[in-house]
């Protein structure tokens, strides 16, 4: 009888350590699924080693009511030098037709974005991804919640 549970065990411990291994993640809940321009989301974390190979996600959970195919953002980055970037990203929500992309259910979809795979970091240090709805309208209306994904391919560059 013991031999099987021990199996079972170890099984389920082998399975369970084969997801991905998220070096970062932190999500936001948008109040009233309204998000406005002023509620930028801000996303820290520290890189320690500048030979780990990365990938970033956005993690989008949204209404099945949402308006629209994409929903456009601008993301700015602040390495720990203190230098800030910024850049236009539209995030695909449906495809061609309207179908939503990701897991639906009856009221909503949560997607996985990638917004950069093989990525590496050259400074050690503070990095800040501020996120800010870039839509056309102030609030844009079905936003639940975004989650950023700091994944550690296991690589090395």
């Amino acid at each position: 009888m013991k031999r099987p549970v021990f199996l079972l065990l170890s099984i389920a411990i082998l399975l369970s350590s084969c997801g991905p291994a998220y070096e970062f993640k932190q999500k936001y809940d948008i109040d009233a699924e309204q998000w406005a321009y002023a509620d930028t989301l801000d996303f820290t974390f520290a890189v320690k080693d500048t030979a780990v190979i990365y990938n970033l996600y956005l993690e989008v959970t949204h209404s099945t009511g949402f308006a629209y195919q994409n929903l456009y953002t601008q993301i700015y980055t602040r390495f720990p030098s203190g230098e800030r970037i910024n850049e236009l990203l539209s995030l695909e929500l449906a495809g061609k037709g309207g179908i939503w992309l990701g897991d639906c259910g009856k009221n909503y979809c949560t997607l996985r974005i990638p917004i950069q795979e093989g990525a590496f970091f050259n400074q050690a240090g503070e990095y800040t991804i501020t996120l800010q709805q870039f839509m056309r309208v102030d609030p844009v209306a079905g936003v639940r919640s975004i989650r950023f994904l700091l994944e550690d391919t296991g690589q090395r560059r």
